[in-house]
């Protein structure tokens, strides 16, 4: 048996301006995918983290930890 895991997504509301287009998307891919709106943009916007320029950026910044740490990609970034 798989125990269920708490979500534990220290989650808080933001006040962003999105496309109707964009909020259409998300709303039906929600009804597809049977899970909520949020959850939906949640995992969308983690998947910036799998563009390596990006991650190559942060790598390079001055006093980076903290935003390393904050981004959960210690073993994705050049230790210095």
């Amino acid at each position: 048996m798989k125990f269920i895991k708490p979500k534990n997504l220290n989650s808080e509301n933001v006040d962003w301006l999105i496309s109707e287009r964009a909020r259409a998307v998300v709303k039906s891919y929600a009804e597809y995918t049977e899970h909520t709106e949020s959850e939906i943009v949640n995992e969308f916007l983690l998947n910036i983290l799998e563009d390596e320029d990006f991650i190559e950026w942060i790598d390079s910044k001055r006093n980076n930890r903290r935003l390393i740490q904050q981004l959960d990609i210690e073993d994705r970034v050049v230790a210095k």
